[in-house]
């Protein structure tokens, strides 16, 4: 039976495609320039001319096929002067939308040099939210030009996204929501909605409000169906909704969004006022960007890396973190160096010593990644923090346990030394407990200092498996064996 791929695996291939498509367009483009202008003549100038005019006519049909992320992703992942010819071919009205999709690294890219009426006339097809967060993105003095060339409407909202510090709900709200009064029939609500078609993405239900548009609950639509049309708002809504403040933090959002399935929730200011609404959408976003950080951080990159970014600026965002591995790896080289005599007596140390330190990160690994999850999810407090220490012990004892006694068989079986099969093993069991308290100790300490427990956590980790694993086992190899 042959298997399908998957609906994801299916789009990413679409993606390759796409991009392969528009790359080869680039370069037919440009050979076929190159070879008419060679020719000299004005005749073959006029050819020339004709013929570019061709490419770029295909080239902005494609690009027009294309979804603005599917474009998006094109952009990102093509050389800066490829770039720049795509990206001028993009029709100005989609533009904004493509400008959405993109890093802020290439963001900042495609609009570099752009007059600020130019910026303004992309993003005005823009909702006021969408706007903020382009506009965040861009130096002050552009953004505050950007500002001034927009309606005044669209000033004050934008300026209100603005306001609020990044990471905060009221940084990604919406402002397209609809409020019912509580006293007013079902039947003015569906007039209501008939009159203002069509509604707003993602809207399953209304915000309640009274008199002073302070929130009282939230009215499903599915109400206005099934329910009598002289029914009363307020007693067909719930009382108990969720909802967030301006200077939530993002974060509360998303884990909200995840407890409830929700699709949508209002946000309201200190008065319980509905100025607002978080999305899905944004919550997607913020997920996606996490991971992205995240995936990012771990190897010590930032989420502003840009593929093409020339070769210094590159190698110079990697020097902090190889210099820090090249430090903590010379600590594991003198941990072995202090025991140089007991390698040279019994050489099989130098071969089981990588096993014993690997093991030990990757099972720190895990650890800190639960650690890490739990801190984001606001799950980890003090008792759950006592609770899973002596959890993330007792596994660590007991895969040292299980995984030494394989490891000293096998040395068994190869050395033929009982004394060095009990030493590795008990080496495995001890290295495991230290991976498993620095990966519990280390993200949360980092937190508490203010620091990033993503990007410091292993790099502390990878310093003490290793270190800590080589000084065990050829600390207990010199009592023992030597």
């Amino acid at each position: 039976m042959t298997a399908h791929p998957s609906g994801q695996n299916q789009h990413h291939h679409h993606l390759e495609k796409a991009r392969t498509q528009v790359i080869e367009l680039l370069s037919r483009q440009a050979v076929e320039r190159d070879l008419v202008l060679r020719a000299g003549s004005r005749k073959q100038d006029v050819v020339a001319s004709l013929v570019l005019r061709q490419q770029q006519t295909a080239l902005e049909q494609r690009l027009a096929q294309f979804h603005p992320a599917d474009v998006a992703f094109v952009l990102e992942g093509l050389p800066p002067e490829a770039q720049r010819i795509a990206w001028s071919l993009v029709r100005p009205e989609r533009r904004g939308a493509v400008l959405l999709e993109t890093s802020d690294v290439v963001r900042r890219t495609l609009v570099a040099g752009l007059p600020a009426e130019d910026i303004a006339q992309v993003v005005r097809p823009l909702d006021s939210e969408d706007i903020a967060d382009l506009l965040a993105s861009l130096p002050d003095d552009v953004r505050l030009k950007v500002l001034e060339r927009l309606d005044q409407a669209e000033q004050t909202e934008v300026r209100s996204v603005l306001a609020f510090p990044p990471g905060t709900v009221g940084a990604e709200m919406a402002f397209d929501f609809i409020t019912v009064q509580e006293d007013a029939s079902l039947e003015t609500v569906q007039q209501l909605l008939r009159r203002r078609k069509p509604l707003p993405p993602h809207t399953t239900q209304l915000f309640v409000v009274n008199r002073p548009g302070e929130l009282c609950g939230l009215l499903p639509l599915q109400k206005l169906v099934t329910e009598e049309p002289d029914a009363l708002v307020k007693d067909m809504m719930t009382t108990d909704p969720v909802f967030f403040f301006t200077d939530d933090r993002l974060e509360q959002a998303v884990q909200s969004f995840e407890r409830y399935n929700l699709i949508s929730a209002p946000v309201v200011n200190l008065h319980r006022q509905v100025v607002g609404r978080v999305t899905v959408d944004s919550v997607v976003e913020t997920i996606n960007a996490q991971a992205q950080r995240q995936r990012l951080e771990e190897v010590g990159l930032s989420e502003d890396t840009d593929l093409y970014a020339p070769l210094r600026t590159s190698a110079r965002a990697r020097w902090q973190w190889l210099g820090i591995n090249l430090f903590t790896a010379f600590i594991a080289s003198r941990v072995i160096g202090a025991f140089e005599d007991t390698v040279v007596q019994l050489v099989a140390l130098a071969a089981l010593m990588p096993v014993v330190a690997s093991i030990g990160g990757n099972a720190g690994n895990q650890t800190v990644a639960l650690v890490i999850r739990g801190l984001a999810l606001g799950q980890l407090g003090p008792n759950q923090l006592r609770q899973m220490f002596s959890k993330e012990l007792a596994i660590a004892a007991y895969n040292g346990a299980l995984w030494g006694a394989v490891l000293g068989t096998v040395t068994l079986l190869i050395y033929r030394n009982l004394a060095l099969s009990v030493v590795v093993a008990a080496a495995m069991l001890l290295n495991l407990l230290v991976a498993a308290s620095v990966g519990m100790l280390a993200p949360v300490l980092l937190q508490r200092l203010g620091r990033d427990p993503i990007r410091g956590s292993s790099i502390i980790l990878t310093a003490a498996t290793d270190g800590m694993g080589f000084f065990i086992f050829l600390g207990l190899a010199a009592l023992f064996l030597v």
